[in-house]
């Protein structure tokens, strides 16, 4: 399957919610290494672990990274997730829907987590107004990018995303959402919140769940 195309900018938002102070960071998915060059400016004592499936990412990731494994990090035993890799901040950037089971994953970074250890995630929000308007008329088409990435596995929204941190053990101290402007939002956001409603459901909850294109959060060890 095609990955999602290698990127040189780093998300300023998941930069935001990374402790300044932790010793060794493992980004799954790390890409280009846009992130690790960011962060490393910040926390240049910081050991800064790539995990990249794809080798010619991997290859770019070195870059920037003081190691990059090129392994699915799915197939990673315990051993390897608490010692080889050995993380006090995870960090997943779009990458947890492209996986085939994140709940398993990220318990068993849970189970391995040193006291005070973080894991930080950016996730696409599957309640944005534009998903539940193309769904409204069957318009469900992988594309390149975006919401309808062809590589994304699952799908999550704020409820669910909360629901999956928790399930593995992490307590989400903190999160906000990626909203951008699109002044065709106001067009479908009445006909949310009027679904909402007739759902017995918060329309207002459903109207404001529906802005965020996705979702920042930070779990700690509950």
């Amino acid at each position: 399957m095609q990955q999602t195309p290698v990127h040189e900018q780093h998300n300023p938002d998941l930069l935001k919610f990374m402790p300044t102070n932790a010793r060794r960071v493992v980004e799954v998915g790390c890409s280009s290494g846009a992130l690790a060059r960011a962060y490393k400016a910040i926390n240049p004592d910081v050991h800064y672990i790539g995990i990249e499936i794809d080798p010619s990412y991997a290859e770019l990731a070195r870059r920037h990274c003081d190691e990059v494994l090129d392994l699915n990090v799915e197939q990673a035993d315990a051993h390897t997730l608490g010692t080889t890799l050995g993380g006090d901040c995870w960090v997943f950037g779009d990458v947890l829907e492209h996986l085939h089971d994140p709940w398993k994953l990220l318990a068993n970074i849970r189970a391995v987590l040193p006291p005070g250890g973080t894991v930080v995630a950016c996730i696409p929000n599957a309640q944005h107004w534009s998903v539940q308007a193309k769904l409204s008329f069957g318009n469900f088409r992988y594309e390149d990018s975006g919401l309808f990435d062809r590589t994304h596995i699952r799908w999550f929204t704020r409820m669910t995303m909360i629901e999956m941190f928790q399930g593995a053990g992490f307590a989400v101290e903190d999160g906000m959402a990626r909203i951008f402007d699109d002044p065709q939002r106001h067009v479908f956001l009445p006909i949310i919140k009027a679904m909402a409603a007739a759902a017995q459901a918060d329309p207002e909850m459903a109207a404001q769940d529906a802005l965020a294109l996705q979702y920042v959060l930070r779990g700690k060890a509950a």
